[in-house]
């Protein structure tokens, strides 16, 4: 595969995430789910241990993974790992946009994730995140 080749499935592979979110929401504009996406994915990359995070990145699509991980600095961001602040780093992430519902975005995500994930990699995901956010997964 050329570097064009590999560019070019990266960015449908992030495109394929962003439409499934965007539909799983039941939006109409890939702006909010792109920006809904990066946030829900920030706000559990900074719920997890430094190790559930790494492993968690390494499953998503190289772009989105590039997403993932910009901006973290392990140890310097106050983890996410209560409810409150899980949702109050999604709600950031949106600009604190009154239309978009923080929870219903981290379902949809974890919907998503769940979808997307091989079943192991879901089991681990799951398990590594904190207990109160293990109501925001699908049953």
């Amino acid at each position: 595969m050329t570097v064009t080749q590999e560019v070019r499935k990266a960015v449908e592979d992030t495109t394929s995430w962003i439409d499934d979110l965007m539909q799983r929401l039941g939006w109409h504009e890939s702006d909010h789910a792109y920006l809904a996406l990066v946030a829900g994915l920030h706000a559990l990359r900074d719920a997890l241990g430094r190790d559930e995070a790494i492993s968690l990145g390494a499953q998503l699509p190289p772009l989105l993974r590039g997403l993932y991980y910009e901006g973290w600095h392990p140890g310097q961001h106050a983890a996410a790992r209560g409810r409150g602040a899980f949702l109050e780093r999604i709600h950031d992430g949106v600009h604190r946009s009154p239309a978009i519902d923080a929870e219903r975005v981290a379902r949809a995500l974890l919907a998503l994730l769940a979808a997307r994930l091989s079943a192991p990699e879901l089991e681990n995901a799951k398990a590594a995140t904190p207990p109160a956010l293990h109501y925001l997964w699908p049953d």
